[in-house]
């Protein structure tokens, strides 16, 4: 399955927010530098999905907030 991700990074707290089918909104904690936001935002998904972290890749904008994931189950 294919999300669409927007990502708010140096937030005061990671929550992730359904916008709708498909759309989600995540603040995370981490800055946006060295990867950390994007590391911590797989993390996020795969609690959330219950899957393992392995099973998300991100599949376009690794370097902007809005992103296309692959959530693989």
């Amino acid at each position: 399955m294919k999300i669409n991700v927007r990502v708010t990074p140096n937030s005061r707290a990671s929550i992730l927010t359904k916008l709708d089918e498909g759309n989600y909104a995540v603040k995370v904690a981490a800055p946006a530098t060295k990867d950390k936001a994007n590391k911590m935002l797989i993390e996020i998904l795969a609690e959330h999905f219950g899957i393992a972290k392995s099973k998300i890749r991100i599949l376009q904008g690794a370097k902007g907030r809005d992103k296309l994931v692959e959530v693989m189950q």
